[in-house]
């Protein structure tokens, strides 16, 4: 069922420079003065404040290239703060969840939300409402585009992040709309990548408007079924469906740069052990299971020295999400692919065929009975210590022991005000 079927207006609610906002949240000092948050291991910008970009920071840059410039101008750089800002994310999706009991997180910084069609005034108003209580409750500044289909409520809220402080924007009226798809060009449209974008120039096709007027034979023909729901939801037919559930996952990956580069196997073991056990508590914690496992490793791509990248997968005799059995499944896989000699720079852990822990087939030769209930337990017991006391309270003895210099590198991490007691903000 389509979307116009049951909702009149999509709301496409985005944070300003969300990183940047969760580190003014806790700093106020910050406001007005240019920031940067960095990457992992404080490799490259990532996000940049409203100031960072009028100096002509630009997103992706290495940091060592502009250190010196960055002294000279006053620009304070964060290490990646993840426990900060998923928290706040969180918070910011809690309260849109008062406005609408549709709520599609699109991103950790953006989410869809369903109204009724509703007369003009009110919706802004409601637009004007969401801003001020995201910001008053949260403290994190957002923008908020209205339009009857998702693409054009894309749009809107690109149009409301021009406005002087940020604002609201509602595309309802066929001239407005026209209008602002003539001042867009193609390539930014939602859902049109680069190989489209660069295809669509060459055909003469410059602004959102051009493609918006372009033949649906045309459209289809050349940019398949999701480039003619663009064109459709552009001329404000829904296409995209609400999501009011997302789809379950059908894999789980975590992996991590290091901060030196490592080229022993204990260290490289000890550093994917790490990764296996935060991917099985994600995996626990979505209640699935994992088939079978996948592990890589990778040299740094910016050395003189040749590139080299290997992965390996394992089968597991029966779903599961034990630690325990994920673990020795990808270290027997790194010990397969791992090459002496050279200095690698990261390792993952890739879970697949990912199913329901409740419909997943057992091995034939299991002993359910005896082995799933203390598995069960010991599992539960050792995410409710890690959830209480932090991650990485306990862990399995193959992540090693004390400091760590592969560990990555965050040496301008603010704390960690809303996850951990030890760094709650003090006031004086």
């Amino acid at each position: 069922m389509m979307a116009r079927d049951v909702h009149g207006m999509y709301a496409m609610v985005d944070c300003n420079n969300f990183y940047v906002s969760c580190e003014r949240v806790f700093d106020p000092a910050l406001e007005g003065r240019p920031v940067v948050v960095l990457s992992n291991n404080d490799g490259c910008v990532v996000a940049r404040s409203p100031e960072a970009k009028a100096l002509g920071i630009v997103n992706g840059e290495p940091v060592f290239r502009r250190k010196s410039f960055f002294v000279r101008h006053g620009v304070r750089m964060f290490s990646s703060n993840y426990a900060l800002y998923g928290d706040m994310s969180a918070r910011v999706m809690q309260v849109l969840s008062r406005f609408s009991p549709d709520v599609e997180r699109y991103s950790i910084d953006e989410a869809f939300l369903c109204f009724p069609a509703l007369a003009r005034d009110r919706l802004l108003e409601t637009a004007g409402r969401i801003r001020l209580a995201v910001r008053q409750w949260t403290g994190i500044p957002v923008c908020v585009g209205m339009a009857r289909t998702k693409t054009l409520a894309k749009l809107a809220n690109h149009t409301a992040k021009r406005m002087p402080g940020g604002g609201n924007c509602l595309l309802d009226d066929a001239a407005e709309i026209e209008g602002c798809l003539a001042r867009t060009p193609a390539g930014e449209i939602w859902g049109i990548g680069r190989r489209h974008a660069r295809f669509l120039h060459e055909h003469g096709i410059e602004t959102a408007l051009d493609l918006a007027r372009r033949p649906r034979e045309w459209v289809r023909r050349h940019l398949a079924l999701p480039g003619l729901h663009t064109v459709m939801e552009l001329n404000q037919e829904p296409c995209i469906p609400f999501e009011r559930n997302p789809p379950p996952v059908r894999s789980l990956m975590c992996s991590r740069s290091f901060g030196t580069e490592v080229a022993d196997l204990g260290s490289l073991e000890e550093a994917l052990s790490t990764r296996v056990q935060q991917a099985a508590a994600k995996l626990r914690a979505k209640g699935m299971a994992a088939g079978a496992v996948q592990v890589f490793v990778e040299t740094s791509r910016f050395r003189s020295e040749a590139y080299a990248g290997d992965s390996g997968c394992a089968v597991l005799p029966a779903p599961t999400s034990f630690t325990h059995d994920l673990n020795a499944a990808a270290l027997q896989v790194l010990r397969g692919i791992y090459r002496p000699g050279f200095a690698y720079r990261k390792t993952g852990v890739l879970l697949l065929d990912l199913i329901s822990e409740g419909c997943r087939q057992l091995h034939l030769f299991d002993a359910p009975v005896v082995r799933e209930g203390p598995r069960k337990a010991l599992m539960a017991a050792m995410d409710r210590v890690n959830a209480v006391h932090g991650r990485g309270t306990l862990v399995l003895a193959s992540s090693g022991f004390g400091a760590k210099p592969w560990h990555m590198r965050q040496t301008r991490r603010s704390p960690r005000y809303t996850t951990r007691w030890a760094e709650l903000p003090v006031v004086r």
